[in-house]
C-alpha cells in the first residue's frame, strides 16, 4: 500500500471511525483500525463488535493494499502534524506504516489485516430513507431515557417502529419514557419494529452533525443487524434482541390539570433547585394553583437540603383543573426541559401526586415524555 492525502482530511476521518474502536476488549486487534485501499480511496474501519463505522478519504492511490494500525497512536500523531499532504506507505519488516508530513516522519508497527474481524454487510433487507435533521431531533429528545444498567438488556435500546410514512423512537428506564414520533422520506409496504442500542444512536448522532443528505437506513430480514449510510460514512450495529415493553400502556390517556408553563421559566427554576436537591435525595416538589377572577395561575418549585437550605422559585402558569402536588426527580425533569430547549411552552398533566406526569411541548403533537413521581412527606 501507498498512498498520499490531506492532513486534515486524514485527522477527520480518523475522528470518526474512532468512536467504534473497542477500549478494552478480549480481541486486542479491534484496537487497531483497518486501513485499506478501495476503488482510488483510502478506506478507515473500526469495530468494537457492537458497532462498526466506515469512512472513505479522497487520495492518490500508488500500490493497493490494507493493514490494521493501532488507533490511538495512529490518531495521535495524524492530528499532531502540520496541515499538508501526508505519504503514507506500508513497510515490510516490521509489518507496518511509514508516514512523512513535510519534515516529519513516523513509523508505526501494524497487524495484518486478515486477522482484523469482517465489518459486517448489510445488504439485504428493508430500506428506508429518513431526512438527517429530523432523524437527529428524534434522537436527541429520546435516547437520555434509556436505561444504563444491563440489567434489563431491552432497556438500553431505543424502540424504532416503522409503517406507512411515519417512524416513532421510544425510550424508557423503567422511571420515564420518552416518545417521538416523526416522518420518513420514503413510505414502507409493511410495518416493522425493532430495538438498537442507545449507544449507537448517540454515536450516529455525532455523526449527524455534518450530515446535510438525507440517512439511508436497512434492517436485515433476521432484524439483527441495522446499516446507517451517510454521506461518505457508513455505521453498521447489532439490534438489541427481546421484546420492548407495551410503552403506550405507561401513557395516561386523562388527567384532573393541565398547567402551560413557559419552557425558560420552567427550565430556570428546576435548575435552581437542582443545587440544593442534590443534597436532598434529588427531589424537586412541583406546586401548581390556579389563578382567581381571571388572574394567572403560578407554578412553585421548591427543594430542600435537611441542615443545609432550601429554596424556591415561582412563575405564571395557565391551570386547567384543580390544584396540584407531584415531586420529580431533579434530574429527570431537567433532562427533558433541556431537550426541549427549541420551543417556548410547555405543558404539564397531572392527576394525583402519585400519578405519572406528563410533559409535552405546546406546539408539537409528536413528542411526549412520562415522568414516574416521587413519594414524599408534604
Amino acid at each position: 500500500m501507498k498512498l498520499s492525502c490531506l492532513q486534515e482530511n486524514l485527522s477527520k476521518a480518523l475522528g470518526i471511525v474512532g468512536r467504534a474502536v473497542a477500549t478494552r476488549s478480549t480481541l486486542p486487534i479491534t484496537q487497531n483500525i483497518l486501513m485499506s485501499t478501495d476503488q482510488g480511496r483510502l478506506k478507515l474501519s473500526a469495530t468494537n463488535l457492537e458497532i462498526a463505522v466506515t469512512t472513505w478519504v479522497g487520495a492518490k492511490i500508488a500500490d493497493e493494499g490494507a493493514i490494521t494500525i493501532p488507533a490511538r497512536l495512529l490518531t495521535d500523531f495524524v492530528t499532531s502534524l502540520p496541515d499538508g499532504q501526508i505519504d503514507i506507505a506500508m513497510t515490510p519488516k516490521p509489518k507496518g506504516i511509514q508516514l512523512t508530513c513535510g519534515r516529519f516522519e513516523g513509523r508505526i508497527i501494524g497487524i495484518d489485516a486478515e486477522e482484523f474481524p469482517p465489518i459486517p454487510t448489510v445488504d439485504e433487507g428493508v430500506g428506508v430513507t429518513i431526512a438527517s435533521q429530523n432523524l437527529r431531533h428524534a434522537i436527541n429528545q429520546v435516547v437520555f431515557a434509556a436505561a444504563t444498567e444491563d440489567s434489563r438488556p431491552v432497556l438500553t435500546g431505543v424502540n424504532v417502529e416503522l409503517e406507512g410514512d411515519r417512524f416513532t423512537l421510544a425510550a424508557a428506564d423503567g422511571f420515564r419514557l420518552a416518545v417521538f414520533k416523526g416522518t420518513l422520506e420514503t413510505t414502507l409496504a409493511e410495518p416493522l419494529s425493532f430495538i438498537i442500542p442507545a449507544r449507537t444512536l448517540t454515536e450516529l448522532n455525532r455523526l449527524l452533525s455534518d450530515q446535510s443528505e438525507p440517512v439511508e437506513f436497512t434492517v436485515t430480514p433476521q432484524r439483527s443487524q441495522a446499516l446507517f449510510r451517510l454521506q461518505n460514512v457508513e455505521l453498521v450495529s447489532q439490534l438489541v434482541q427481546g421484546t420492548f415493553p407495551n410503552y403506550q400502556q405507561l401513557i395516561p390517556d386523562a388527567f384532573e390539570t393541565r398547567t402551560v408553563v413557559s419552557l425558560q421559566d420552567f427550565l430556570r427554576a428546576t435548575k435552581a433547585a437542582s443545587i440544593f436537591a442534590r443534597d436532598g435525595g434529588g427531589i424537586v416538589r412541583l406546586q401548581v394553583s390556579p389563578g382567581a377572577d381571571g388572574a394567572p395561575g403560578k407554578m412553585l418549585i421548591l427543594a430542600r437540603a435537611e441542615e443545609l437550605g432550601d429554596n424556591q422559585g415561582e412563575f405564571d402558569a395557565q391551570v386547567e383543573g384543580p390544584e396540584t402536588k407531584i415531586a420529580f426527580s431533579s434530574k429527570y425533569l431537567q433532562e427533558v426541559l433541556t431537550v426541549l430547549d427549541d420551543k417556548t411552552e410547555v405543558a404539564m398533566e397531572t392527576s394525583t401526586p402519585s400519578s405519572p406526569g406528563v410533559l409535552k411541548p405546546v406546539s408539537d403533537e409528536d413528542y411526549v415524555h412520562v415522568i414516574m413521581p416521587m413519594f414524599v412527606q408534604w
